[in-house]
């Protein structure tokens, strides 16, 4: 199953300026499988989305189809083929 992976411009540069990244997975694959599978071609990334206990970071909200994965099953949420948009927070004042 391939998962398409919408980048923000924000953190594209943490993947060769990638906006969109194709994804190959188990077809019961969850969200931590894919942040895993990010983390092994994307280092740079990976670490701006995950601390170092592997959970998302408080600022990085992930959304698998229109949900959010906190509100969902976080990192355990099966994916299903569906589409995943990672979108930092943004602060400002």
């Amino acid at each position: 199953m391939t998962t398409d992976v919408k980048i923000p411009a924000a953190l594209a540069s943490e993947c060769g300026g990638a906006r969109h990244l194709a994804v190959d997975l188990d077809e019961h694959a969850t969200l931590a499988d894919l942040l895993d599978a990010l983390a092994r071609t994307h280092p740079r990334l990976a670490r701006r989305l995950r601390d170092e206990s592997g959970r998302l970071r408080r600022y990085v909200n992930v959304y698998i189809g229109d949900d959010e994965s906190r509100r969902l099953q976080g990192l355990d949420t099966p994916l299903t083929g569906r589409d995943v948009q990672i979108l930092p927070s943004i602060a400002g004042g």
